[in-house]
């Protein structure tokens, strides 16, 4: 073996090492969710964000601050209300009196970890003013555009149970999530832990994230994000991804499937999904693994299927066993 692949390999390692050792912090502070950890994780080396659906109370604010206290970022919550405006999201142009001079005030957006909470509250025309920021990476306030510090992830919640006063996302909101998570109650004996650590010699129930070190920098995530990116894909691993996707939009019962931006979703998640397994290359078992997180809000069920309780997790089960894998 040459000196250069083995500085290669050496690489690689040290990348696993890191990206697992992230996750293993986080599970610090955040006892029983280790799915939600995971697929947050995939998102962070993927440079994408996530849409979190859940209840309320299951730790999706502590799941931010721990991924931000681990890393070593900034991190800003805003809860997305009907009356919030999208100048209190990006920003605004305003006089100061003393220098009597326009300045730019920098909204919440700018920051490395964004927890937008319950956005589904807020109207559209607030919801698209994250559009730009997570698209773009970027941030335009009254004509002038400011670029965004990476890394930066926006981690959207909405409750599945309360729907009066909130507004569908749009599409075009939802397409720009690389990933939509389902954070689900705990195991009994990971709630009894969760609850013993949080209540002992604690006043109140204020979120505890000292037990989370800070293990990498902020520069330090962006070399992650690059070295997943360099991960190797076979020929067949993409043309099985894009497979999955078109299966999708002419499956019986979708209304509306995922367009390219999906496959390109499915094949960074699933990048960073191998790294995380300590694999040098993408597997189908990595397709498949991030293929709901991936792909379920992507897809509109026919309102027969949502009438006869289907979810577009259901479907995509059964399109998984129908698309056949590559076996070398």
């Amino acid at each position: 073996m040459s000196d250069s692949s083995q500085d290669d390999r050496f690489i690689a390692e040290a990348v696993i090492e890191k990206a697992l050792r992230l996750e293993q912090e986080i599970q610090r502070a955040l006892i029983g969710q280790r799915q939600v950890i995971r697929e947050v994780v995939i998102a962070l080396l993927a440079a994408g964000h996530v849409l979190v659906e859940g209840v309320p109370g299951l730790g999706k604010t502590l799941l931010v601050r721990s991924l931000a206290a681990a890393v070593g970022g900034d991190f800003n919550r805003l809860q997305f209300t009907p009356d919030l405006m999208p100048a209190d999201i990006s920003g605004h142009i305003m006089f100061d009196l003393k220098a009597e001079a326009f300045r730019v005030r920098k909204g919440p957006v700018f920051c490395h970890f964004l927890l937008a909470d319950e956005i589904n509250r807020a109207p559209a025309k607030t919801q698209s003013a994250l559009l730009e920021a997570m698209q773009e990476q970027q941030v335009t306030i009254e004509g002038r555009s400011f670029a965004l510090e990476q890394p930066f992830l926006v981690l959207a919640t909405q409750n599945p149970i309360e729907q009066e006063g909130t507004y569908p996302l749009p599409q075009a909101q939802l397409d720009r999530f690389l990933l939509k998570v389902f954070i689900e109650y705990p195991a009994e004996a990971d709630e009894q832990a969760l609850v013993r650590q949080v209540t002992e010699n604690a006043v109140g129930d204020a979120l505890d994230t000292s037990a989370v070190r800070p293990l990498l920098q902020a520069h330090e995530i962006r070399q992650l994000q690059e070295a997943t990116a360099r991960l190797q894909v076979d020929d067949q691993i993409v043309v099985y991804a894009v497979r999955i996707v078109r299966a999708a939009r002419d499956w019986s019962g979708i209304e509306m499937g995922a367009g390219p931006r999906g496959g390109i979703a499915l094949l960074r998640a699933a990048r960073a999904h191998a790294l995380l397994q300590g694999n040098n290359f993408v597997t189908p078992d990595d397709i498949k693994r991030v293929a709901p997180a991936a792909l379920r809000h992507r897809l509109k069920l026919t309102a027969d299927l949502e009438i006869e309780g289907y979810q577009p997790d259901d479907v995509l089960a059964d399109i998984l066993r129908q698309v056949t894998a590559p076996r070398t």
